[in-house]
């Protein structure tokens, strides 16, 4: 076994916590998933439900995988991890649709009891709102990649394993809260035009491409950090360093031309408005088979009657 190898699994410690709730949150998605299909509401397709659990899976690769062992060592693997957290994970989770299938996952007098008066109260109304600004997500996002590669605050989260987990927080949070408004999951209201997510997500390199291409070309170590850590793999840390920088630069430029492509594709398609909206539907998991009522039916129920109401809650 190589030596890095043997270290990672010799130093891993099985996440106990974190595994649990990963395990949670895809058996509590399931549940709801299955209940729907049971109801004969095939809104949600089986697509969507893997790429749920791909993304449940890739934030403990990220976290509690012998991965994380390295991140101290090299700064390649934590940009690994930012990616991951930040960019691949957050998106694969909200293209699965999840608050129908984990609202349906829930006890139902849980949901009628706490959750459904907590969503219709005006405070989180607001609060929900605000969050979901595109202009609020940007610079969330932004602010979160900048602030955590400041030297000091890198040192910090390094030396400190609760300001680490603050980071990787922040890093998944701050993931959410951008990929919200290019999917709009169900719930959510669009509030700006489609065309201005392309402007969005074009802003959205200009950040990782400063902060890559200043890692990438610097002819210094930024974090002295790394200098004092073994070097297992047989790399610099000015080489470990470069190869982050072009790591960042080429994974998100890759990650923002598809959705990019995909939505240029759209508006050039010239379609009708009437399919337009029957497009955002399918892709927010909002309608069912026409050709079955009770599917309409127990659709309707559930998201309007029982649970939210979508036109006002984002």
């Amino acid at each position: 076994m190589p030596p890095p190898v043997q270290y990672a699994l010799e130093s891993w410690a099985f996440p106990v916590p974190l595994t649990l709730a990963i395990v949670f949150s895809a058996c509590l998605y399931l549940r709801g998933w299955l209940h729907l299909r049971s109801a004969s509401v095939n809104i949600i397709p089986g697509w969507r439900a893997g790429s749920f659990l791909l993304g449940l899976f890739l934030i403990w690769v990220a976290l509690g995988s012998p991965l994380a062992a390295f991140d101290e060592e090299l700064l390649t693997v934590h940009m690994v991890q930012h990616l991951l957290l930040m960019t691949i994970a957050p998106p694969l989770i909200l293209v699965a649709a999840p608050v129908m299938p984990l609202l349906h996952g829930l006890p139902r007098q849980f949901v009628q009891a706490v959750v459904g008066p907590l969503f219709r109260w005006p405070p989180v109304q607001r609060v929900g709102r605000a969050l979901s600004q595109p202009a609020f997500c940007w610079l969330a996002a932004a602010a979160a990649l900048v602030a955590w590669h400041v030297p000091s605050a890198f040192t910090l989260a390094l030396q400190s394993e609760r300001w680490h987990v603050v980071e990787h927080a922040c890093f998944l949070g701050a993931g959410f809260l951008f990929w919200w408004p290019v999917i709009q999951p169900w719930p959510s209201v669009a509030v700006w035009p489609r065309w201005s997510i392309l402007l969005y997500l074009f802003l959205a390199t200009l950040p990782c491409d400063i902060l890559s291409a200043f890692l990438a070309f610097c002819d210094r170590v930024v974090y002295p950090a790394y200098l004092s850590t073994p070097r297992r793999f047989g790399i610099s840390a000015l080489e470990d360093q470069q190869c982050a920088g072009a790591l960042m630069w080429t994974c998100v430029t890759f990650v923002y031309l598809v959705p990019a492509a995909i939505l240029t594709t759209r508006l050039l398609s010239g379609r009708s408005s009437h399919e337009d909206e029957l497009v955002q539907s399918e892709l927010h998991g909002m309608v069912a088979p026409q050709s079955d009522p009770h599917s309409v039916e127990v659709a309707r129920r559930w998201q309007v009657s029982l649970f939210l109401r979508p036109s006002t809650w984002l």
